[in-house]
Formats: C-alpha cells, structure tokens, sequence
C-alpha cells in the first residue's frame, strides 16, 4: 500500500421549506426569511450532504444509518454536531479532509450574500483552510419543487487523503 491514498465521497440532501423553522444551510442561520427546512434535525441540508460524502469517501455508510430520523437523541439536534462526531471517526481512521466543492440548490433565498459566511463556517468546522472549501449556488429556475421554493437541495463532493499509522 502506498504511503498516501486518496478517496473521494458525494453527498446530497433535499429538505421541504416550512414556515416557523429558522433557515439553516452550511451551519449559517440564513436571516430575512420566513422559512426553513423540515427534518428531525435543524434540516441543514449542506451540513448533512458533506456528512454523507465525508461518510462515503470513508465507506462508513450514509447519514442516516448513523444519526436516524427514528432517534429522539438527534431530534432538532445541531448537524455541525453530527459532522463532527463524523470527522472524529476520520480523524480516528486517519483520513484528512483535502478538500470540499458543494453546491446549494434553492430559488429563494439568493445564496450569493451567503456563500463566504458558509465556506468560512464550513472551512472551520472541517478544520482546513479556506482555499480547501468552496461553496456554489444554483437557482431552481422555476423548474420544479426547488424552482417552486417548496424545497433547497444540497450537494458536495469530498476528496479524503488516508495516511498510514507509522510502524
């Protein structure tokens, strides 16, 4: 086995807008909104789409076999939390984030403004630099439910380094 092995994971989540929840994408209360998303968490389908490709690129399953919608533990629970109990098994396996490219899919709110808040926010909760992360936004173009903004989507793509423990 060579001293350096690189894995790449993808994730993706979708969550429908519902009124009285805050909106929460990439571990940033989005503000001047008045929605956010429904799930058993805060529904921040960023945080949970890098999980999923974090968890993929390690062959450790999706998020939901490891934080299920049936556990009262993860009821409203934070998702940077779950991400970082994800990073602890990586950190424990020896896998390194390399970097992070993710995109949110929403009609409304218009993402631009945000963008450099979420890719700091995530850029720390990772714990890389910020030219390792970088955040895209893409309308819905009127084109379905996230078109219609019943919905934000969220996709990411992950590339790990594994290196050996010496010995």
């Amino acid at each position: 086995m060579s001293a350096l092995t690189l894995r790449i994971g993808e994730g993706h989540d979708t969550h429908r807008t519902i009124s009285g929840r805050p909106l929460v994408i990439g571990g940033v209360v989005i503000t001047g909104v008045p929605f956010g998303l429904d799930g058993h968490s805060d529904a921040d389908v960023l945080l949970h789409a890098v999980t999923d490709a974090l968890l993929g690129a390690a062959g450790l399953g999706d998020i939901g076999e490891w934080f299920p919608n049936t556990d009262e533990r993860w009821r409203g629970a934070d998702s940077s939390l779950l991400l970082q109990a994800v990073l602890q098994e990586l950190e424990r396996q020896g896998l390194h984030v390399i970097n992070l490219d993710c995109t949110v899919h929403a009609e409304k709110p218009r993402m631009g403004p945000w963008k450099p808040l979420i890719r700091q926010r995530l850029a720390d909760l990772l714990q890389v630099e910020l030219l390792q992360v970088n955040v895209k936004a893409k309308s819905g173009e009127a084109v379905g439910p996230v078109g219609r903004g019943e919905a934000i989507s969220a996709s990411a793509v992950v590339l790990l380094r594994q290196v050996p423990a010496a010995g």
